[in-house]
């Protein structure tokens, strides 16, 4: 393996700086913010697109806030869809209620209605960010949720930056996305963006009757250094990231520290967070800043590639700019990217992430408790018993799994799961016969070649592989229970990678590999030391990741694919936390401002959950 890290004598000096200063602390605060949702036109390719924005603005309002911050953010949704927003990252500590899952652990705030959520943010630093938790909608409701450290940035495990900038990358559809799960769920996958965006701005790469789009412009001083907070809002697409003649010194992910190491690509999954130092050591000019998708090659179904740019702009104390030697009238420097179908660059970059020592940095769990393999890929169901063997066609219907389990709420449902689970609801669908739960299993139905080329292509050698059957899938773990989880990504009708994001924990990556998981094997690889952490886990293509979490947080957490079509075909299961044994650990009352269990109990779950312009009142 590449060199898994690079540390610079000075980046050295300033950890030990920053372990040997004690600063005075800063009082905490109430955060407050106001979300209006609704729906606004905007023009872009020549075409006016009705999207669903907050405040007006795309990408959404910045969170900006210091660890130890209380965070009360009141949504109004002005929009003809059900909303919910979720705290990408956010550990809601004790505070499940909040984490923004339609019908896990609220109902939607529906049309002309209004919802609070209150935050508390503690034990985090770093990057993370805010969206929709509703099919497709999360492309354009998002913005960066920023949590400093309590002793300012003085206290930053690395050289101070000059100035810090949230990086989201986008992409830019022309349709109205509260259709892409309608569309989907009839059969119609045809629907795609039709560019790719940097803080919301297209790029020159795209034009419209001859005249190029506006891209996002950093403007930057010479040897000043800037902290870029990137973030990966794309629905179905790694990016590469790259500024030419620049590199990057790599020091935080999902809003944990990592040992520093320089690279001149950054790689960010949907879901993913990087926080990333980059120097204004060139000369003066223009450099490109170019986001790329990378994909499986075929035999995988294949999308068109939509590149974004924006552009790195040197100051310059010469104001007159029509005079010769003005760098506004160089041409931009382009950055070499790494092929559409390179995903080894993404292999070596998440595998040289390991965490920086600090002395409040949670130490790896020893002692293992429970054991788990998850099977990823996709599948296939047969309405009314029949036997299908092609995927997508006649009497078949696609689905994405884990351990041939695709998630799907049941049609009645009146309660949300954490309400029926903190409740103990006899009732808890419409029928008055509960909510029927399928248990997660530890491992597939039967062992194969799981990264076996032949299992690509559609046909009927993967038939009996596909088999998958559709339930409300859940996991139920006691308080502080270890454990181990192997996702292993299949070759089954695709070879993608696969984002995986878990509510309300952050998990050790401890190992990482290509082909098949063989425990004799792979374990003694596993990082104890240093591995880092994460809340989105990118389970490589045709390859697996070990990972390690203490569920110690008590609640009912969403578990799902960050590729928005593969949580729509339902790789997704819910983690029940029991109660712990202390006050402390045990879940508290939800708000005064969240309807009681039952409160809804007319209504089903389809009119809830889904997106679409009928008004449901509360009976």
């Amino acid at each position: 393996m590449k060199t898994r890290r690079v540390l610079t004598a000075i980046t050295m000096a300033v950890i030990a700086f920053f372990f040997s200063a004690t600063p005075l602390p800063v009082a905490a605060s109430v955060v407050e913010h106001t979300f209006v949702v609704s729906q606004m036109n905007v023009t872009r390719l020549c075409k006016e697109t009705l999207v669903t924005v907050v405040n007006g603005q795309l990408p959404g309002p910045v969170i900006d806030v210091t660890e130890g911050d209380s965070v009360v953010v009141h949504v109004v949704n002005k929009s003809p869809s059900n909303i919910t927003i979720h705290w990408h990252g956010v550990k809601q500590w004790m505070n499940c209620w909040a984490d923004g899952v339609p019908m896990i652990t609220q109902y939607p705030i529906q049309p002309n209605h209004n919802f609070t959520y209150q935050l508390n943010i503690t034990g985090q630093e770093g990057t993370l960010w805010w969206h929709a938790h509703v099919p497709g909608l999360r492309a354009t409701l998002h913005g960066a949720f920023i949590i400093r450290p309590r002793h300012g940035a003085s206290s930053y495990p690395f050289p101070k930056p000059h100035k810090e900038i949230p990086i989201i990358i986008g992409d830019w559809w022309q349709m109205d996305l509260a259709l892409l799960e309608k569309h989907f769920k009839k059969e119609i996958v045809d629907d795609l963006p039709v560019a790719a965006t940097i803080n919301g701005k297209i790029g020159d790469l795209y034009n419209c009757s001859g005249a190029v789009e506006d891209g996002y412009v950093l403007d930057v001083e010479p040897g000043k250094t800037y902290l870029l907070r990137i973030i990966n809002a794309v629905l179905f697409s790694e990016y590469y990231l790259k500024v030419a003649g620049h590199k990057f010194t790599v020091v935080a992910a999902d809003a944990n520290y990592v040992n520093p190491y320089t690279t001149d690509v950054i790689a960010v999954a949907p879901g993913e967070t990087v926080d990333a130092l980059m120097v204004a050591d060139a000369p003066q000019g223009r450099y490109y800043m170019v986001g790329l998708p990378n994909q499986a090659p075929l035999p995988d179904p294949q999308i068109p590639v939509f590149i974004t740019r924006g552009m790195v702009s040197y100051k310059s104390d010469n104001n007159h700019g029509e005079e010769e030697g003005d760098p506004s009238n160089d041409v931009p420097m382009v950055p070499e990217m790494p092929d559409q179908h390179d995903t080894t660059t993404s292999f070596y970059f998440h595998g040289n992430l390991t965490s920086l020592h600090r002395p409040q940095r949670t130490k790896v769990p020893v002692q293992v408790d429970e054991h788990m393999f998850i099977t990823l890929g996709l599948g296939s169901f047969c309405p009314h018993g029949r036997s299908c063997e092609k995927r997508w066609r006649g009497k078949s219907m696609g689905a994405a799994t884990m351990n041939n389990v695709s998630f799907q709420l049941s049609a009645d449902m009146a309660v949300p799961l954490l309400d029926a689970q903190y409740y103990h609801c006899n009732s808890t669908s419409s029928s008055g016969d509960g909510i029927k739960l399928y248990t997660l299993p530890d491992n597939p139905p039967r062992p194969f070649d799981f990264t076996n080329p032949a299992l690509t292509p559609d046909g009927s050698e993967a038939a009996l592989l596909q088999r998958t059957i559709r339930a409300t899938a859940v996991r139920r773990f006691r308080y502080g229970t270890v454990v181990d989880m192997v996702f292993q990504s299949t070759s089954l009708l695709q070879t993608d990678s696969n984002p995986m994001h878990l509510h309300g924990h952050d998990m050790f990556v401890l190992a990482q590999g290509r082909g098949n998981y063989n425990a004799s094997r792979d374990v003694a690889s596993y990082n104890l030391v240093d591995p880092p952490m994460k809340n989105t886990v990118l389970v490589p293509r045709i390859g697996w990741v070990a990972i390690r979490f203490v569920a110690d947080n008590p609640g009912v957490w969403f578990m799902h694919c960050h590729y928005e079509f593969h949580l729509m075909m339902g790789m997704a299961a819910v983690f029940i936390i029991e109660d712990g044994p202390t006050v402390d650990s045990i879940l508290p009352p939800p708000p005064l401002n969240h309807p009681k269990c039952g409160h809804v109990n007319s209504l089903k779950a389809n009119e809830l959950y889904l997106l679409d312009n009928k008004v449901v009142s509360p009976a």
